[in-house]
């Protein structure tokens, strides 16, 4: 404790000639439960025209502990429609001392590439790399925006565990430019001033405390004081465009989509020798999407306009390959060819997508899909997958809103949402347990939707080495072996796979004197929640599933059952669960059933869902205790 005091004692009198990051000027509020701390953050955006900006951007983070590390690091990625014109960063030890600093050429710098086969982007970046916690690291940036169609959005917390000790956001701008914002997540009005032809806005924050990840939390996004803001009127690229609504949004996308839909004659000939002779628009789109499938490949290509721009059809049917917007324009255009209808649509594709708010227009998006207005429903097309089903949009593209693009602008419409009967997982397990405890099992998986992306991976995307070694860690045994592994898989809306199993366990069962003490629920076991003394955030559960679990077990003869688990079933607000056992001479029978649909739920229900978890778990494990006869 004393030495503690000494050097709180030395770094208060060194704060005093030093630069003000010395880690004594951090709150203690703001230290709990942070591995790193934003000094400060100042975000200036200086508006000049439709189509010209400057970025101003100066930030600086207290790295508390090695979880902290992760905000150590710079990166930028530019381009010729934006440029960085300055970069430098400083390192700053506990007491506010500066150690180091880097200038823009001396930082590395390297095409940003990625899986991009032709791109304009540059990547700078730099880490000082340093260890001796806590330190300070300080950078300093300047973007030209040679164009513009967005602005970045101000959210003072950028990550978990991370605290916020000050930031502003200032946005200038001609008097007559009509700047467009939104305040999500209790952000402040700005401070308006102005001054002579220009207005100023901005947004302060300060002493944002931590916010500790929590299970089944909204993304971090719906959590923190958020500002939004957009163009009106905007130009890039050499296009002018309109943002205030998703119909002009809309108008923007198609005129750059504009004449690009001309397929050569040798792939009009052959979209009409695979259609001519189907009856329905189903059929058609099948038969054109297997045909995009087995005849091109995805490879991102990102040069000026073209993160926004697809190229052109006639390139694709030469190539054989495109990016996402390539691909989905070729699509579009031999459907076309084909007589049906159909449009792109510009989404947000993969996990932890951003909320899009229908009264704010932006762009919140990242990929492009082919979409089919049909009699029954809308067929979603991902156009840069080689093996996925028709129609089946998924945990990548499914739940969420995109932009579809018509003749008459945008539409922001909500691609499928998947029911727990929809994403099913059935499972039947025939085992036997030897004398010594050592288990054999034979499990049959039939699983669709959401729940067979796993094992659809495994089948088209993993070698045999890798599906073992993820199955060898996958299952809820202590130890095991996979001594066999088969894949079906049925293509459709929903899609499904059949995964079998042989799996090997030895000392499954314990052995103990005359008895044999065997779980009978082998994989398939819910976790306990931690218990919070106080829940912070809503509880979202993303998905609805359901599971079937159906075990049978074969013991050794000359045992009877000394104790048998008790059935339990559970139903609330947050699902439904069942298990049941019964004993029929030698063999174990266990049916389990566990269903959630998505929702959302206050955070004061979060202790009930802890008792729910809690005895989903105890059932899961329940023992059957056997002794042997004689």
């Amino acid at each position: 404790m004393k030495l503690r005091l000494v050097i709180i004692q030395l770094l208060i009198t060194f704060a005093a000639v030093a630069q003000n990051y010395s880690v004594v000027l951090i709150p203690d509020s703001l230290m709990k439960h942070a591995n790193a701390v934003q000094r400060k953050e100042e975000t200036r955006i200086i508006i000049h025209s439709v189509k010209s900006a400057t970025l101003q951007h100066k930030y600086a983070y207290t790295i508390l502990n090695e979880s902290g590390n992760s905000f150590a690091y710079y990166g930028n990625v530019y381009t010729d429609l934006d440029r960085l014109t300055e970069a430098s960063g400083k390192l700053y030890d506990a007491f506010g001392k500066q150690i180091k600093s880097v200038k823009k050429k001396d930082m590395e710098d390297e095409a940003y590439s990625g899986s991009n086969l032709m791109s304009d982007a540059r990547l700078k970046h730099h880490n000082f790399y340093y260890k001796s916690y806590p330190y300070t690291i300080e950078y300093e940036e300047e973007e030209e925006y040679n164009g513009i169609y967005q602005f970045p959005t101000w959210q003072p917390i950028d990550g978990y565990d991370f605290s916020v000790q000050s930031s502003s956001f200032v946005v200038e701008m001609p008097a007559d430019y009509k700047l467009r914002y939104k305040l999500v997540n209790g952000a402040k009005e700005p401070v308006v001033t102005e001054k002579g032809n220009t207005k100023m806005l901005t947004w302060q924050a300060a002493d944002i405390k931590v916010i500790e990840h929590e299970i089944f939390q909204p993304p971090l996004s719906r959590l923190t004081p958020t500002v939004l803001v957009g163009p009106g009127d905007f130009e890039y690229g050499g296009y002018k465009g309109n943002l205030s609504t998703w119909d002009n949004y809309g108008k923007y996308i198609s005129e750059l989509c504009q004449g690009r839909d001309v397929l050569p004659g040798n792939i009009k000939a052959e979209v009409h020798r695979l259609t001519d002779a189907l009856s329905t628009k189903e059929e058609k789109i099948k038969a054109l999407y297997y045909y995009l499938q087995q005849n091109t490949h995805y490879i991102s290509i990102q040069l000026g306009i073209g993160s926004l721009q697809p190229f052109e059809a006639k390139f694709v049917a030469e190539k054989k390959y495109g990016d996402c917007k390539a691909l989905s324009n070729y699509m579009v255009s031999m459907l076309k060819e084909a007589g049906v209808k159909a449009y792109p649509a510009v989404i947000f594709g993969g996990d932890n997508f951003p909320y899009v708010y229908d009264d704010f227009p932006r762009h919140y998006f990242n990929h492009m899909v082919a979409c089919v207005p049909t009699d029954k429903d809308t067929v979603w097309l991902e156009c840069t997958d080689q093996t996925k089903s028709a129609g089946y949009a998924g945990a990548f593209t499914g739940n969420r809103k995109a932009l579809l693009v018509t003749e008459d602008g945008g539409h922001l419409v909500n691609t499928p949402r998947y029911s727990a009967a929809d994403n099913l997982q059935a499972r039947k397990i025939i085992a036997s347990i030897d004398e010594n405890g050592n288990l054999t099992a034979d499990a049959f998986t039939h699983s669709t939707g959401i729940q067979q992306e796993q094992q659809h991976d495994l089948l088209n995307e993993s070698n045999q080495e890798q599906r073992e070694k993820y199955l060898n860690r996958a299952l809820n045994l202590p130890t095991y072996k996979v001594e066999k592994i088969e894949y079906k898989e049925t293509k459709g809306i929903i899609p499904a796979m059949d995964e079998t199993l042989k799996i090997t366990s030895p000392n499954y069962a314990s052995v103990t004197g005359k008895r044999l003490f065997v779980t009978p629920n082998l994989f398939n076991k819910e976790s306990k929640l931690t218990e919070n003394t106080y829940r912070h955030f809503e509880i979202v559960f993303k998905n609805s599933y359901r599971d079937i679990d159906t075990v049978s077990i074969t013991l050794p003869l000359g045992y009877s059952v000394e104790s048998l688990p008790k059935d339990v079933t559970l139903k609330n607000k947050f699902g439904s669960y069942s298990i049941s056992f019964k004993v029929k001479e030698n063999k174990i029978e266990l049916i389990r059933t566990r269903e959630q649909q998505e929702a959302i739920f206050p955070a004061s229900e979060y202790s009930q869902l802890v008792e729910f978890f809690d005895a989903m778990s105890k059932a899961d494990r329940s023992r059957l205790v056997m002794v042997k006869n004689g």
